[in-house]
């Protein structure tokens, strides 16, 4: 006679029902909230960001990533943040906004990433910005000074980090004003919000008739001579740049082949001395850009303690790659978001992410304090003035702060090295 299996009664399907049941919530109270988060585990966690590695602006930019990547290296052979290594994936856009929507892409749905880290460009980064609000994932210190990242109603989880441009085209022009009174101030912008923007902070410190002309260039068009004509036609004594740097060696060489040589003040994303150098040549680099003015709001000081610790960094960990504003800023990039990571606590969250960046307790590392709050999402509100002397650039001790619709000199606040650069937790 066949053996048949019992059928359990519905007493004891109910009491295994409610075994798993028990069974269920227990693993789910066991398990830490990163497990359910995208892109972070109980040993990694896994950001991404696009870069211009190739097209118009990577011979400018195309180092920033790799800094990030080595000051990340260094914090992971030191144990990481919270027992977490940070992994960085890098996606190249070539600075074309069509292609910045399909890495993003890639990094948020195939990568899984926990968040977009210090996406660079105004033209690139604005065409994900709804994308990555609509999907929650956190956008931190996207490398543009653009207004449009602070908008905390309408982007809540999207953050800056450089200076905004109307802060810097405040601080250039109140800096040109006090060193040269009546001087024929013009200004050459990039054709978009990075050359609106600036020079709404110019006409914030000069009036709406202070500025004798206002030039725009396209990054698709590597020819500027129209506009350094209409500029030298013009009269300038002091041309402020809204340029990356590429466009800014372009300016600079257009008007020594015209003979002409005025002053030139540049935005911190157009002003790296040695990044000018190599487009400009060991030959003349130097001469043209003797006495050149730009804004800058990192510890970019040669000797400083932040500035000899990313060269220890860099020598180690990024294969002795050149060491240049770029590599401060890459570098400053990744401490300020291990030091997020750091404050979003031992579980880390998207959402304790955003918190983090919000509480206003983050540092940082740049010669004024950080402004970032619920209702604010700008890393800073001042900037602080760079010459170039004898081949070495470095602040000349002027420093501005904009507060509304006033710009007005202050005293540099530079943040202190602690801990050999590695966020407390």
């Amino acid at each position: 006679m066949r053996n048949h299996t019992p059928v359990p009664t519905r007493a004891v399907q109910a009491t295994a029902a409610a075994s798993a049941v028990v069974v269920a919530l227990t693993l789910t109270a066991c398990s830490s909230p990163a497990a359910a988060t995208p892109g972070i585990d109980d040993e990694t966690v896994k950001v991404g960001t696009h870069q211009p590695l190739t097209g118009p602006a990577a011979a400018g930019f195309s180092s920033i990533s790799a800094a990030t990547s080595a000051y990340f290296e260094y914090v992971n052979a030191q144990g990481g943040i919270h027992g977490r290594t940070i992994e960085y994936v890098v996606k190249d856009d070539g600075y074309n906004p069509a292609n910045t929507q399909s890495v993003v892409r890639e990094l948020v749905q195939e990568d899984e990433v926990f968040a977009i880290l210090n996406g660079l460009g105004t033209p690139t980064h604005s065409s994900v910005l709804d994308y990555l609000g609509q999907n929650g994932v956190p956008d931190l210190f996207v490398a543009s000074g653009s207004t449009t990242w602070n908008q905390p109603e309408e982007y809540p989880s999207t953050f800056g980090f450089n200076a905004d441009y109307v802060v810097e085209g405040a601080a250039l022009a109140q800096y040109a004003a006090d060193q040269k009174p009546g001087a024929v101030v013009c200004v050459l912008g990039q054709d978009d919000d990075f050359g609106e923007t600036f020079l709404q902070g110019v006409e914030l410190a000069l009036g709406s008739d202070g500025v004798a002309t206002y030039q725009t260039y396209s990054t698709s068009n590597e020819d500027v001579t129209a506009q350094i004509g209409a500029m030298k036609e013009a009269g300038c004594e002091i041309n402020l740049l809204a340029t990356i740097n590429g466009f800014t060696a372009m300016a600079l060489g257009t008007a020594a082949q015209m003979g002409w040589f005025p002053q030139w003040y540049a935005s911190s994303s157009g002003g790296d001395y040695p990044t000018l150098v190599g487009f400009l040549g060991e030959d003349v680099g130097p001469k043209l850009l003797e006495g050149f003015v730009s804004a800058n709001y990192l510890p970019n000081s040669p000797g400083g303690d932040w500035y000899e610790l990313f060269q220890r960094i860099n020598d180690e960990y990024n294969d002795g790659a050149p060491f240049d504003g770029n590599t401060v800023y890459g570098m400053s990039v990744g401490y300020l978001f291990a030091e997020a990571l750091a404050k979003a606590g031992e579980d880390p969250t998207r959402e304790t992410l955003v918190e983090a960046v919000e509480s206003g307790e983050l540092v940082g590392n740049g010669i004024l304090p950080l402004t970032f709050g619920a209702d604010d999402h700008a890393a800073y509100d001042g900037v602080g003035i760079a010459v170039v002397s004898g081949g070495v650039q470095d602040f000349v001790g002027a420093t501005y702060r904009v507060d509304g619709e006033s710009v007005s000199a202050v005293e540099a606040e530079p943040v202190p090295l602690e801990n050999d650069g590695i966020p407390a937790p």
